[in-house]
């Protein structure tokens, strides 16, 4: 009885191993992938607090620029053409103040073809 409890042992193990690794081929390289994470579980909560910050960077600026392109398409098809600047779309009354890109960016306005990007 021992000696079938041993095998099926081994007979498992050797299964297991046989699985194949999980180590990248050696002639390809893993892509990195761009974490702000450090790995840490002690700096963990500043770096979720970090990404929080990020998202909502991010989130901020494709409401606005959905909000403005909207408003800039609206102006184009009453108007027949596309606002000067910005600045005109508030005060044709398409916004009631400029909207406010994120922080340490700007928008930029291209006034020929009506395409709005923030930089």
């Amino acid at each position: 009885m021992r000696t079938n409890w041993i095998a099926s042992l081994i007979l498992t193990l050797g299964l297991c191993a046989c699985g194949g690794t999980s180590e990248a081929p050696k002639d390809e390289k893993p892509e990195k992938e761009k974490s702000t994470s450090s790995g840490n579980p002690l700096t963990a909560p500043v770096d979720y607090i970090g990404a929080v910050g990020k998202a909502k960077k991010v989130s901020e600026k494709r409401v606005n620029l959905a909000n403005i392109q909207n408003a800039i398409k609206q102006f184009q098809a009453v108007e027949g053409r596309y606002p000067k600047t910005l600045k005109e779309l508030v005060t044709e009354g398409y916004f009631p103040r400029a909207p406010r890109p994120p922080r340490g960016m700007r928008y930029v306005y291209d006034p020929k073809t009506g395409q709005v990007g923030v930089r």
